[in-house]
């Protein structure tokens, strides 16, 4: 399928800012560039709720949005936010977390953990593994029931979901009924078919990916299974996921890979390619209306999981 046309008409506004080299660009310029627009009315919830969780040894910002609809105790969705490790922000996806929340009936909790190359691996995943613990003990103060419990990022995030739920499987850490990959980061191999049918033009580029990964880890030529989840030797008895791909994604091919690694464990996995798509397109649905059917039915998944 050729681009979606409001994805090709968003690319074309893209192409008119200035580009950015990658050769020199630095962490703080790109946060700079990267500042968050709101392009409308964000989705509706019941309550948003700014807050700080001491984690051992350090204190990081959460945002919790409750969902609208009948009074009972909803459920948790541990939001991880994309933007390579590097940029992003509980504000860059303010809008995708409550667009999850609605679609869903689940209260997310939309982690702000430290970022790359201040922190490198593995301490954003240790924010993102230690909030999970945290919000499963503080249940009560969340207002959710901590024994329906899921874990949802897009992009890097999507990476930092599937190692919090390889992590919590490991560490005797909290039960999860589900997790949420959305065109998720999951190697470090730029050779891949994906990487270089889409390596220019789609938004992400390889080069940037290439960036991001030095950004992260020390060697990304050899990085650690927590950081590289496409090479975890042991996938069995990890919680049901949906994996959802774009067409045009330079992390199309190892988003798939994993889905079907997950699969060959023995995970419950579904998968969607979204055709016409590029990456990002999932927080891009003010501007991308075709993105909405996919929010939804990722909402749909996590009811139905917390329902099981």
């Amino acid at each position: 399928m050729t681009l979606n046309p409001q994805v090709e008409a968003l690319l074309g506004f893209f192409a008119q800012m200035p580009p950015v080299d990658y050769a020199t660009i630095t962490p703080e310029a790109l946060r700079e560039m990267n500042k968050p627009m709101q392009m409308g009315p964000p989705p509706a919830v019941a309550e948003v709720r700014d807050l700080t969780m001491d984690l051992p040894g350090r204190s990081i910002a959460a945002r919790l949005y409750l969902p609208e609809g009948p009074g009972e105790t909803p459920p948790l969705v541990l939001f991880y936010h994309g933007g390579g490790w590097v940029i992003g922000s509980i504000e860059s996806h303010d809008a995708t977390a409550r667009a999850i929340a609605a679609a869903s009936g689940a209260a997310v909790l939309s982690v702000e953990y430290r970022l790359a190359p201040e922190t490198k691996f593995p301490g954003p995943l240790d924010d993102c593994y230690d909030a999970l613990v945290w919000a499963a003990g503080h249940a009560a103060e969340l207002g959710i029931d901590a024994a329906r419990l899921a874990v949802a990022g897009d992009s890097a995030g999507g990476n930092l979901a599937a190692a919090v739920a390889i992590r919590a499987r490991d560490e005797g850490g909290p039960k999860l009924a589900h997790q949420l990959l959305i065109y998720p980061v999951t190697d470090a191999d730029f050779a891949n078919g994906s990487y270089t049918e889409n390596a220019e033009g789609y938004f992400l580029t390889t080069q940037m990916m290439q960036w991001f990964w030095t950004q992260y880890v020390d060697d990304h030529g050899d990085p650690h299974p927590h950081a590289a989840v496409l090479r975890h030797d042991n996938l069995a008895g990890l919680p049901p996921a949906t994996v959802l791909v774009a067409q045009y994604d330079p992390l199309r091919d190892e988003g798939l890979a994993y889905a079907e690694a997950l699969k060959a464990a023995g995970v419950p996995v579904e998968t969607e390619l979204a055709p016409g798509m590029i990456h990002g397109f999932f927080s891009m649905f003010e501007a991308v209306p075709d993105a909405m059917p996919y929010v939804e039915r990722a909402g749909a998944r996590l009811k139905a999981a917390f329902a099981a």
